[in-house]
């Protein structure tokens, strides 16, 4: 690659510098080892299995009708079905995902109160997807049952009062175009509002706000390396200016993987009452990595919109699956009743063909109309087939008392941080907040750490933004992100630790410290040759 070609491409989002970086290290025969994209290579094999074990019992269900008629079938019938179930289960117990699907039914009528006829209805009528999501927001027992997992996994046992609704979405990044959207449209923000990013943060929370659909004045609340990524008090006191509007950040953190503090959740809180009219939006895609994870939702729950994907930590990114959950007492809603009239005006007009009551319409409800442009409103929301995905990983989460799953997903990208980290030949540092999801390699510690505060300052000023990244790819065939583009200052690399296996983050870690110790041999002979050359006679 000619590498005067990097500076080109220094503005580009960090997933689209991927394509560039992968296309120069899958040059030659040499094995590219793609650290950069968080996709993971694990997933959650028991739900999968009662799903597809559901499936076909729910085609059973659907053959029923129309038996005289090849390659066609009819809606389930309630009456009766739990009783054909449960003839289903003793039919096929050694099926994996059979027992399953029988505790998951047992789990529903047990443990939660709800009707076991009622929820396998659902589930069939879901997994077959022969009919529209009613109601659109999300199936009514597929809604209770995954409140319960978002309860257990986001708040778990902080004290929580009242309920909160929830919509159904097409994973986090839809969850954010939706909100971001139906934020503007309500007048929540406008055009030159100031909103406040946690930084560093998932890279679309930073490009978002400069499309000229929102035209929106970003301020950084920053953490670093030297607070082990947690918000300092000076950083939290910017939120209190009334002119920010809204605070979003990524907890635990994109591309860190440190969740915040104790400390840090309080000091929020403490802003919270001193800004009660402050919007905070909590992106906790990563909070199931975390051991007693509490998320702000807990402790902020009226000015706090929650965003949570199944994705990474059920290995589904291909099922596009996530939550959006507000309060039923939330700051939202106020807000948007205290619009003066002309707007209110506005929005009546813009709802009126949904409801008879727009001033009455929910925020999360006006949420799941504006995802249609309203006017297909009717026809709004997440696939019902992914929906009851989505209820299956929930189950098993719940019935996982001993989280013994939590614990395989732990152990999996701490091995192989360790396995980095030994190659690196540096010692891997321990934080209780850290989740490892993600890593965030910091060039200048790494060099220090290897030779010296003298040689890392002078191996970073070889670089321009983003070189040092594809020399990388280019002389190891590794792939890894540009901290830069999470919004940190100082250069780094995020390497995904989900998406490859121990050896190859072995193998990554040797490739960097190869790379670092080319150039002190370099740095070496340059400072050899400056000691022979003659010094110059002074003037007279």
């Amino acid at each position: 690659m000619d590498f005067s070609d990097v500076e080109k491409l220094a503005s580009l989002s960090p997933f689209e510098l991927k394509d560039a970086l992968i296309k120069v290290a899958s040059q030659g025969d040499r094995l590219m080892l793609n650290a950069g994209r968080g996709n993971p290579n694990f997933l959650a094999t028991t739900p999968r299995h009662g799903f597809f074990q559901f499936g076909l019992f729910a085609m059973s269900e659907a053959e029923r009708s129309y038996v005289y008629m090849d390659d066609v079938g009819g809606f389930p019938k309630r009456d009766g079905i739990e009783a054909r179930f449960e003839i289903y289960v003793n039919q096929h117990r050694d099926v994996p995902g059979v027992r399953f699907i029988e505790a998951a039914v047992s789990y529903v009528r047990d443990q939660l109160g709800l009707s076991a006829g009622d929820f396998i209805y659902e589930m069939c009528e879901a997994i077959l997807g022969c009919n529209y999501p009613v109601p659109d927001r999300m199936l009514r027992l597929s809604e209770t049952i995954v409140g319960h997992y978002i309860h257990r996994e986001m708040i778990g046992t902080h004290p929580f009062v009242g309920r909160f609704d929830m919509y159904a979405v097409e994973g986090g990044t839809a969850a954010m175009t939706y909100l971001f959207n139906s934020m503007r449209e309500n007048h929540l923000i406008t055009a030159g509002d100031t909103i406040a990013l946690g930084m560093p943060i998932f890279t679309p929370y930073i490009e978002i706000p400069h499309l000229n659909d929102y035209s929106l004045v970003e301020l950084a609340i920053d953490c670093g390396p030297e607070t082990n990524w947690q918000y300092t008090r000076k950083e939290l006191q910017k939120l209190l200016d009334p002119k920010v509007k809204a605070f979003f950040l990524c907890n635990p953190s994109n591309p860190p993987s440190v969740r915040m503090s104790d400390e840090v959740l309080q000091a929020i809180v403490e802003i919270v009452r001193k800004r009660p009219d402050l919007i905070i939006l909590t992106d906790d895609v990563y909070g199931t990595f975390a051991d007693n994870f509490t998320s702000l939702f807990a402790m902020c729950p009226h000015n706090t919109i929650l965003v949570y994907s199944f994705s990474k930590y059920f290995g589904a990114t291909g099922w596009r699956m996530g939550v959006v959950a507000t309060h039923e007492d939330n700051i939202l809603d106020r807000q948007i009743a205290a619009l003066p009239e002309a707007r209110r005006k506005q929005l009546d007009e813009r709802y009126s063909s949904i409801t008879t009551d727009p001033r009455g319409l929910k925020f999360i409800d006006r949420l799941v109309a504006d995802s249609r442009t309203v006017a297909l409103n009717h026809t709004a929301g997440l696939s019902t087939p992914v929906q009851a995905q989505m209820v299956m990983f929930s189950l098993f989460s719940l019935m996982d008392e001993p989280q013994a799953y939590k614990a395989a997903m732990k152990r999996i990208v701490l091995r192989r941080k360790q396995a980095l980290y030994k190659e690196l030949g540096i010692p891997m540092v321990f934080d209780p907040n850290s989740v490892r999801y993600y890593h965030l390699l910091d060039m200048e510690d790494i060099i220090t750490q290897m030779y010296g505060a003298p040689f890392a300052a002078w191996a970073l000023k070889q670089f321009r933004p983003n070189e040092a990244l594809f020399r990388l790819a280019r002389d190891t065939g590794v792939v890894l992100l540009p901290g830069r583009g999470f919004g940190t200052p100082h250069a780094s690399g995020r390497v995904s630790l989900a998406n490859l296996n121990e050896y190859d983050y072995a193998n990554i870690g040797k490739s960097i410290r190869n790379l670092i110790d080319e150039y002190y041999a370099l740095y070496q002979k340059r400072g050899a040759a400056a000691k022979t050359v003659p010094a110059k006679k002074a003037k007279k």
